[in-house]
């Protein structure tokens, strides 16, 4: 089997997905430097410079860090990543998504996750991201474009996470 692209260029109506690079750096902490796009979020200190650093490189150093870029515009306006297949389970992560607050309200968000969830399966059967409990805005999120919510839970950084589901569509006989 040919080895999963974690890093592609990806282009919709809306946005470019493209590979996240160190000079990315202040567009993406730009972006990400609103504290209300934490407020809800496990890690609601994430506005701050050094958490947002260690968030930023531990983003490039994954190996399937993305960086969002608003089409019309050019600038950088999130980031999302790919992270833990499991081939056992046939089954990878899509998280640490964020988009810049101008950004909200679905459609760029929906955009995002059609094309990485296009693009992943075709490799992968199932794809999982995990909304923290408390994280009712990005429960909502997956709700909206078709999360299954699986009965699990699993806890990353001691915080209990949900486990939402989607599953490559069949293709027609």
């Amino acid at each position: 089997m040919p080895t999963i692209d974690l890093q592609p260029v990806l282009e919709g109506a809306l946005v470019r997905l493209q590979p996240t690079r160190a000079g990315d750096w202040d567009g993406m902490f730009a972006a990400a430097s609103d504290p209300l796009v934490w407020e809800v979020h496990p890690a609601s200190d994430r506005y701050k410079e050094p958490v947002f650093r260690r968030f930023f490189d531990e983003g490039l150093a994954s190996g399937g860090c993305l960086t969002i870029l608003d089409r019309e515009s050019g600038m950088i306006i999130g980031s999302s990543r790919y992270h833990g297949h499991d081939p056992a389970a046939g089954e990878i992560e899509i998280g640490w998504t964020f988009l810049a607050r101008p950004y909200w309200g679905g459609r760029y968000n929906r955009e995002v996750k059609r094309l990485m969830l296009g693009h992943i399966y075709g490799w992968i059967d199932t794809v999982v991201f995990l909304v923290g409990d408390t994280n009712i805005r990005s429960r909502r999120a997956m709700e909206k474009i078709g999360g299954r919510l699986r009965d699990e839970i699993r806890v990353r950084s001691d915080i209990p996470h949900l486990v939402y589901e989607f599953r490559r569509p069949a293709l027609p006989a």
